[in-house]
């Protein structure tokens, strides 16, 4: 009794941990949704981009859904473990072991597509240096949601500042935007971008997930730890109720 007692408490932890890293990603995807400027914005002014990308434009969705599925797990493996249901528990346990596989069946798809992914993103990037050179400074959606890119990654184009050359802004203004040269400079002009070599919005992301990949790649393992934790310990208490 003492460890079926104990093991409700486990049981109650996981879930709620469960429950809150639900509510979390709820808030996320709200967050993505609500942030109308946000760096997913760009892609919707891309023309002629694959229906893939395009489908990126919906990833706050993706999260709100993702949220409120942990959220009702995580209730679910609660009210299972505090009232000794054995419906719950069982339905908890299959519902958390589908999670389980396809993540694992996610994993194995990204590892083995990601020469495709890297193809998709260089055709990608032609796309939206056609673009900077047609619409930045022309479509004012366009224009704020690539500077609010730039000034939150401190990076320059897609590529670098070359994505801007010849285009209709430079052309006008005979200037750069801002974010492509110091913060010393005085004009942006194709002398300072050149001096200043200020990367690309790709290779600035790119950086930006290598330098979390441990912190990454941490969360993802002991996501799979804590599920199978839990379903280890709602079979236990499945069976210990039929006792």
């Amino acid at each position: 009794m003492c460890c079926n007692g104990f093991l409700k408490v486990i049981m109650f932890v996981f879930n709620g941990l469960i429950f809150l890293a639900g509510a979390a990603i709820l808030a996320v995807g709200i967050w993505v949704k609500v942030d109308q400027i946000s760096l997913l914005g760009f892609l919707e002014h891309i023309e002629d981009a694959p229906p893939e990308l395009a489908q990126l434009t919906n990833v706050g969705y993706l999260l709100i859904a993702v949220g409120v599925f942990l959220a009702l797990v995580g209730f679910l493996g609660c009210c299972g473990a505090i009232q000794e249901s054995r419906c719950m528990l069982l339905s908890f346990f299959i519902i958390v072991l589908i999670i389980f596989i396809v993540e694992v069946a996610a994993a194995v798809v990204l590892f083995v597509f990601e020469p495709l992914a890297e193809k998709l993103l260089e055709d990608v990037g032609q796309k939206v240096a056609g673009s900077l050179k047609d619409k930045y400074g022309e479509d004012e959606s366009f224009t704020a949601v690539w500077n609010n890119t730039m000034d939150e990654l401190h990076c320059c184009g897609y590529h670098n500042y070359t994505d801007f050359t010849a285009s209709q802004f430079v052309n006008k203004t005979s200037l750069y935007p801002e974010t492509c040269c110091t913060r010393t400079s005085t004009t942006c002009d194709e002398n300072s971008v050149q001096t200043a070599r200020v990367l690309g919005c790709f290779q600035a992301f790119v950086n930006l997930i290598e330098e979390n990949t441990v912190l990454l790649a941490g969360v993802a393992i002991g996501i799979a730890a804590l599920e199978i934790a839990a379903m280890t310990v709602s079979m236990i208490l499945y069976r210990n109720v039929r006792k």
